[in-house]
């Protein structure tokens, strides 16, 4: 293996744990992983054997979950080992295992960090049968390990860009992970060509299983009572997965309006510092989720759903893909940051979605766009004008949400082709 992936990923770690004693997502990435060999250990037994799905974070993880739902319908007694590199994909998710193979998860814990030495141990500690890699996340230690012990790895909804290194005429050792995957699933003709250029055939372009994971979401149709309370008859924002940036912006294009519509905040951290930030800057009436998550629907109104302005903070994770059922219009975080969150849970409940200019690595941005449920903001004079447009014109709105819902329902069926190949392997 190439000493240039890998001494990048021995200084990543090595800064990881520079930082951690002050950056809390650093230290909770530490100590997170502190007691993980013996919690797989305790395992052992139920996981030989396993099918091994890895994710970088919690959307990558609903992005694979309709394959993984699919292979277990039909494989029930497959014991599975679902690995995240965040903190925040572990701590959203680490409930999902059941212990036993039948469950969806037979265990939820981190990626050791990848060196030579833990991509053995994890080998024969667990034994995987097969492994899934969503999207991206290229370790190079785990995938030659894997490739050496001929443990067939599936990239599933990959999508590649030529800028990436995979690419470019120093990226011997990047092209040399690509030939450890077994298949690779990408999300479109592009990303086919892209890899087909550099000698990487075994590929199929299956679409993007986003678009299956939010259309069951929005299937299952779960209202949560709370949030339709605090609702009322008024058109709803919901800000979701914001940073400090997004809520700054949004902000000053309430200031711009002259008025704030109801808006629901759904920050991407919730740690306490940047929740009473919220708190003391949002329009008012405002309460937090937690406070009011147990109350009747009458108290809500009565503190809440009566004003046309008013906030209610979500302090608890995991709600976000369900609460878009219970807006009007969605604004998106991460588009003036490093890249916009999941525009598809929103665009599938019929949201206009408005998001940051941060967004060309995301084709359902662009896809959103020429489809018209999509609309790119680059100032809060931009965003002021959206809105004011998307509160005022039902009209416009409606056109908005149908074309927003159409682009997801006429990408759906990835999961099968995946589900199909892997079933077939296995």
């Amino acid at each position: 293996m190439s000493l240039l992936p890998a001494l990048g990923t021995g200084l990543y770690h090595l800064g990881v744990r520079l930082a951690a004693p002050f950056v809390p997502k650093a230290r909770q990435w530490v100590d997170g992983r502190k007691g993980l060999w013996q919690r797989l250990e305790a395992r052992r037994d139920q996981l030989q054997g396993c099918l091994w799905m890895h994710c970088a974070s919690v959307g990558e993880f609903e992005q694979g979950r309709p394959v993984l739902e699919a292979i277990k319908a039909a494989r029930p007694d497959l014991p599975v080992l679902l690995t995240f590199f965040s903190p925040s994909g572990y701590e959203a998710r680490k409930n999902l295992a059941s212990g036993t193979p039948s469950g969806l998860v037979t265990h939820v814990e981190y990626l050791p960090p990848d060196s030579a030495a833990n991509a053995q141990r994890i080998l024969q500690l667990v034994k995987p049968r097969r492994v899934l890699w969503v999207k991206y996340e290229f370790w190079p230690n785990y995938l030659h390990a894997l490739n050496a012990a001929h443990v067939p790895v599936d990239l599933v909804s990959g999508i590649f860009r030529p800028g990436q290194p995979f690419f470019r005429w120093y990226g011997g050792a990047w092209r040399s992970m690509l030939g450890c995957f077994a298949h690779l699933f990408v999300q479109d003709e592009a990303s086919r060509e892209l890899l087909a250029g550099i000698g990487i055939t075994n590929t199929t372009v299956s679409g993007d299983t986003r678009y299956d994971r939010v259309a069951a979401i929005v299937k299952a149709n779960e209202e949560i009572p709370l949030a339709t309370a605090f609702g009322g008859k008024e058109v709803v924002v919901i800000a979701g997965s914001t940073w400090p940036a997004d809520e700054a912006l949004l902000l000053e294009a309430f200031q711009l309006l002259g008025h704030a519509p109801k808006v629901l905040v759904v920050p991407h951290e919730l740690d306490a510092p940047h929740l009473r930030s919220i708190e003391q800057r949002f329009p008012k009436p405002l309460a937090r989720w937690s406070e009011l998550e147990h109350s009747p629907a009458e108290s809500v109104r009565h503190t809440l759903g009566q004003e046309s302005s008013a906030t209610l903070l979500v302090d608890r994770m995991g709600l976000l893909a369900r609460l878009y059922r219970h807006g009007h219009i969605a604004y998106v975080g991460g588009g003036f940051g490093d890249g916009i969150h999941s525009l598809l849970e929103a665009a599938a409940w019929g949201l206009p979605v408005l998001f940051g200019p941060r967004h060309h690595k995301f084709a359902e941005a662009k896809g959103l766009i020429e489809a018209g449920g999509g609309f790119e903001v680059r100032n809060a004079r931009q965003l002021a004008d959206m809105l004011e447009i998307l509160l005022r014109d039902a009209a416009v709105r409606r056109e908005a949400s149908e074309a927003a819902s159409q682009h997801v329902q006429e990408r759906v069926g990835a999961t099968r082709t995946v589900t199909a190949h892997v079933l077939a392997e296995l």
